[in-house]
């Protein structure tokens, strides 16, 4: 869906009235295309003391051949035009050394370059060395979404927690949000735990040999995360309702996948999927449980069957189908789980009892279920879909304006945001909800 106020926004006339009123001003966003770097300028990394994860971000930064210069304790000099700024706050032990973030940040935020990145990767919190660090670690939240609404014209600002130890689990995590691949997902809090990464992962290929089951991929988002797991390697399975035959077909056709028509809420959905996958594929590597409808009424006036048609789709068939495939055997070593939340999950909206209650259920799937298996959800917020192209004018221009990057997010950022997870070098991304949402004012 277009978006014609953006268009008209860059226009010579439409930036003189943003100028003169105050308007807001939506940088386009520059989505990843093939061939191109991961940072495409320079960057400038800062830090509190000499520490492992610091050594780590140079090595992936020298990795993908990024220009980078380092500022030690100090302050960062105001003479480049960054791309990205990357701050190693892991070596913060209390709140004394908070001042690093302004000494670093101040002189050099203005320059940031349009679209650019700011990463600033601490320590997780509740493993902190003492309470004293604990404290100034949990600070970080506050610092990276503020300047987040700071920083404009297409920038990003986002936090890494990463646990001790866990360093070397990095790198997947801070190639995508150096890339333009995390266009729309500004911030955002991701915690990055210890785990074993099999050796030979190819990041231009990183699903090489896995098999891939997303659920709802006929058109829109499903479309986009069943064409980008296949871009970046992974066998697909599609699924969708009958009545969508068509469009998965010339979907999965495209992408050289196998389709498979059912509807997630039968009784042998679960058994169907798991039987389709083994006799197949030989089993899944990766489940992305993206089907999902809406039917919102206030709930005064919501009946019984609008509601559970919701709940069923949305929650009660991912809840049902991960549990037998879990039970099942069919997920291999090494298998993980996405699913498709919402921000409505997490900040609520008016008329939509049935389906918050739905998505925020997919983030309690992912909490309940972290200790056995690795699981994350995405947290779309306002997506330019077919579905959201029905949404009254004003409302859909106040989701579209209503977040720190001005716009709505295309189906590709979140379908990037599934397919980093799905990564099996992301193995330390593990219980995480990441809203694709361009910060949202709504909720947290």
């Amino acid at each position: 869906m277009t978006d014609r106020y953006q268009n008209f926004t860059r226009t010579p006339f439409g930036q003189t009235l943003v100028k003169n009123l105050g308007l807001p001003d939506p940088t386009p966003l520059p989505r990843w295309r093939e061939g191109a770097p991961v940072i495409d300028g320079p960057v400038i990394v800062g830090g509190v003391g000499e520490t492992e994860t610091g050594k780590a971000i140079q090595a992936l930064l020298r990795d993908v051949e990024a220009s980078f210069s380092t500022v030690a304790e100090g302050v960062a000099s105001s003479e480049l035009r960054p791309k990205a700024l990357v701050f190693d706050a892991t070596g913060i032990a209390s709140t004394a050394d908070l001042t690093s973030l302004q000494r670093f940040f101040s002189p050099v935020i203005r320059q940031l370059a349009a679209a650019g990145r700011v990463i600033v990767v601490g320590r997780t919190p509740e493993l902190a060395d003492s309470p004293e660090q604990q404290i100034a670690q949990r600070a970080l939240e506050g610092f990276t979404r503020s300047l987040g609404k700071e920083v404009k014209r297409g920038a990003t600002v986002n936090l890494v927690y990463v646990a001790p130890d866990a360093h070397h689990q990095l790198d997947s995590t801070l190639r995508f949000f150096l890339s333009p691949k995390s266009a729309y997902v500004a911030g955002q809090v991701v915690r990055v735990g210890p785990a074993s990464v099999a050796g030979g992962n190819d990041p231009a290929v990183p699903l090489a040999g896995k098999v891939a089951l997303v659920t709802g991929a006929a058109r829109g988002i499903g479309e986009a995360i069943a064409k980008t797991l296949a871009r970046d390697g992974a066998t697909v399975i599609g699924a969708d309702v009958p009545q969508l035959a068509n469009e998965l077909r010339k979907v999965m056709s495209a992408i050289g996948g196998s389709e498979l028509l059912i509807d997630v809420t039968a009784v042998d959905a679960a058994q169907r999927i798991a039987a389709h996958a083994t006799e197949h594929h030989g089993g899944l590597d990766i489940v992305v449980h993206n089907a999902g409808i809406t039917r919102d009424k206030r709930l005064a006036n919501m009946r019984t069957d609008v509601w559970d048609a919701v709940l069923d789709v949305n929650l009660r068939a991912p809840e049902r189908i991960t549990a037998h495939l879990l039970e099942s055997g069919v997920l291999r070593e090494g298998a993980t789980v996405v699913g498709v939340a919402s921000i409505s999950g997490i900040a609520g909206n008016n008329g939509q009892t049935n389906y918050a209650t739905s998505k925020a259920g997919v983030i309690g799937l992912v909490q309940a279920l972290a200790p056995k298996i690795r699981i994350n959800a995405v947290a779309p917020g306002f997506i330019e879909t077919q579905m959201t192209a029905k949404v009254p004018l004003m409302i859909r221009e106040a989701g579209r304006r209503m977040n720190s990057l001005q716009q709505g997010g295309q189906p590709v950022d979140v379908a990037e945001t599934i397919a980093w997870l799905a990564d099996p070098a992301s193995a330390g991304v593990n219980g995480n909800t990441v809203r694709v949402c361009g910060q949202s004012l709504l909720g947290a």
